[in-house]
């Protein structure tokens, strides 16, 4: 009889083990929706974007309040990696521009865009960058959307011809050209 109860005692054991285990997932899963929801709240309260798949995407890229200053320079970045590689003076274009926005060296932020200007970000921050681009001109309204919209191809511009063209002649390659066109189309 001793060996029956034992035997019911280390199921339960091993039930309760279970159910144990489970509620530990269940709550790390729970945790973890509810810290990507606060994400996105702050995010929206932050950038005033109502869209949840932008916000979607700016959360699955990793992008918090203090990193999407740095968001604001993928254009840049993009048109920097147009040919495969980044030049010195794009390099000093894109930091001269992201110490115009205040992004202090050592910074999160400029240490995030440190990392874009030694590795090609992936396309979808690209993408994301269009989204977002969408949802703020959108929010903004026309006059707002077409300064932002100059600024933003007026920096990028700079960037390209930062690179100096064809033997240092201050034109924009055609592959930089096919950037900045495609950059263009975000804002029609």
């Amino acid at each position: 009889m001793s060996d029956v109860i034992g035997r019911k005692a280390r199921a339960k054991a091993l039930e309760d083990s279970f159910f144990e285990r489970e509620n530990q997932e269940l709550l790390r899963t729970l945790r973890e929706q509810a810290a990507r929801e606060d994400r996105k709240r702050t995010l929206r309260e932050a950038l005033n974007v109502s869209d949840d798949q932008v916000l979607d995407a700016l959360v699955d890229l990793d992008l918090d309040t203090e990193s999407i200053v740095a968001f604001g320079l993928v254009p840049l970045v993009e048109v920097a990696w147009a040919d495969g590689s980044i030049h010195d003076n794009e390099r000093e274009a894109i930091l001269r521009a992201a110490d115009e926005r205040g992004i202090a060296a050592g910074s999160t932020t400029y240490r995030l865009l440190q990392n874009w200007l030694l590795h090609q970000p992936d396309a979808r921050l690209l993408e994301v960058w269009r989204y977002y681009s969408r949802e703020l001109i959108a929010s903004l309204g026309p006059e707002s959307g077409a300064l932002l919209k100059d600024r933003v191809l007026g920096n990028a511009r700079a960037v390209a011809e930062a690179a100096g063209g064809f033997l240092g002649l201050g034109s924009i390659s055609a592959v930089e050209k096919a950037v900045l066109e495609d950059l263009e189309s975000t804002f029609d």
